[in-house]
């Protein structure tokens, strides 16, 4: 990219491209770049790292704010930067994919069902410098305005000096009045402990709605989790390779042979 080049941004979320996270995200990075916008014509929370199949995918141009350029996928996130990348750029990968803002975390475990964060993941692998946003607030009118003097200083960094091979990073915010700024963090050690609410339809037959409980398994201080329980936006690199390989020293050890 020569000096005088705009870099390209791309925009995606996981909420749909009426959300007013993604309306916010695409502000915060406008005068960062060019933004092409490209998201779910409809809500895809917690689809991770899904994409389409046994459907063919539509890919239209809608205008719904002026002056960008918006494209609606009938998929998952996923599928929204696989297209994004071959038939929008044309191959001509963007310099910076930017998903979000989610309405809600994507702190801990909850990294492995984001559709926001596999949207990110995406833009990675594509050999993106790649970013999740979350907020949490799940409600439709959120307020998302301390948000943005974050992710444009986080979104101009990673422009400017880029990110490792294979890394991106997930950015939750905490819901308060009074951000005490960023904490370069680890994953939190953290599960749900799910339960399934058993009802009947009106025939009597048996459908089940999930719930559950957020267990912190987990005590440090350089955690995801307690960063935002105090009042710091959390800044987390994730990496999708996901071999363990503290454990290929112990597996080596086995007796395989057959």
């Amino acid at each position: 990219m020569s000096k005088r080049e705009k870099p390209t941004i791309l925009v995606v979320n996981d909420d749909g491209i009426d959300a007013p996270g993604i309306k916010v995200l695409l502000e915060a990075v406008q005068e960062l770049g060019r933004v092409v916008v490209v998201a779910p014509d409809s809500p895809q929370s917690a689809t991770g790292h899904a994409i389409t199949i046994a459907r063919p995918l539509r890919l239209n141009q809608v205008h719904i704010y002026p002056g960008v350029e918006m494209y609606k996928v009938s998929g998952t996130p996923v599928d929204c930067v696989k297209l994004a990348v071959n038939k929008v750029f044309k191959g001509k990968k963007p310099d910076l994919c930017v998903s979000g803002i989610n309405h809600g975390l994507n702190h801990s475990i909850n990294v492995i069902y984001s559709g926001t964060m596999s949207a990110a993941v995406e833009g990675a692998i594509e050999g993106i410098p790649s970013i999740g946003f979350s907020y949490d607030d799940f409600s439709y009118d959120a307020d998302f305005s301390g948000c943005v003097p974050y992710i444009k200083k986080i979104a101009a960094e990673v422009l400017e000096k880029t990110l490792p091979q294979g890394t991106l990073l997930n950015v939750n915010f905490p819901k308060t009045d009074a951000l005490k700024g960023i904490k370069i963090c680890r994953q939190a050690n953290a599960k749900w402990a799910e339960e399934f609410d058993e009802r009947q339809d009106p025939h009597s037959n048996p459908y089940y709605w999930l719930t559950g409980v957020f267990q912190l398994n987990d005590k440090g201080e350089d955690t995801d989790v307690w960063a935002l329980n105090n009042g710091f936006v959390s800044v987390v690199p994730v990496q999708y390779d996901l071999t363990a390989h503290h454990a290929i020293p112990l597996l080596n050890t086995w007796n395989l042979d057959v």
